[in-house]
């Protein structure tokens, strides 16, 4: 699996997309360098979870943009939908999932804390093992009720079987 595939967010309400410009090999390695200080930041209410890299405001460039989809004119003449470039990366979040401009810019930052975490740690990022896990639970799941299934199918033709013989 793609570590670009593990968004908590729906890819329609958020995406992602390098800036014309945006960093390549070389410079992602030099932003890798073990010389770059990254600080922890605590996620509120997970406390056995292990803390996102921090956002830098003067890391960011905020615009608000005329919102789109369903919700009338409500939605779409008001500038509630947050665009939000992470300037050293190059990520681009776009963000309208409320009609509010401060819950979107919350959802923002959150969304590109977490895709800067997949785009620094690839497969080690805590959002793409959360994702792994998931997807196994998902397997396993799939797996018990595909046997539960079979079970009963054996079942009903033993129950047809010794109903034959009387």
């Amino acid at each position: 699996m793609r570590p670009s595939a593990c968004f908590r967010w729906a890819a329609a309400l958020a995406r992602i997309w390098p800036a014309p410009g945006g960093p390549g090999p070389r410079e992602k390695q030099a932003l890798l360098a073990p010389t770059a200080v990254v600080t922890a930041v605590q996620v509120a209410g997970k406390k056995d979870r292990p803390a996102l890299p921090p956002l830098e405001e003067r890391d960011l460039e905020e615009q608000f943009v005329k919102g789109h989809g369903p919700g009338g004119q409500a939605t779409n003449k008001t500038s509630n939908c947050v665009v939000l470039r992470h300037i050293p990366s190059g990520i681009v979040i776009k963000c309208h999932q409320t009609r509010s401009v401060d819950q979107n810019r919350k959802l923002a930052r959150k969304i590109l804390q977490e895709k800067l975490d997949i785009f620094y740690n690839g497969e080690n990022s805590l959002v793409y093992k959360e994702k792994q896990e998931a997807e196994r639970k998902k397997q396993e799941r799939k797996k018990r009720a595909k046997e539960t299934l079979e079970k009963k199918k054996l079942l009903k033709e033993l129950w047809e079987a010794s109903k034959n013989v009387r």
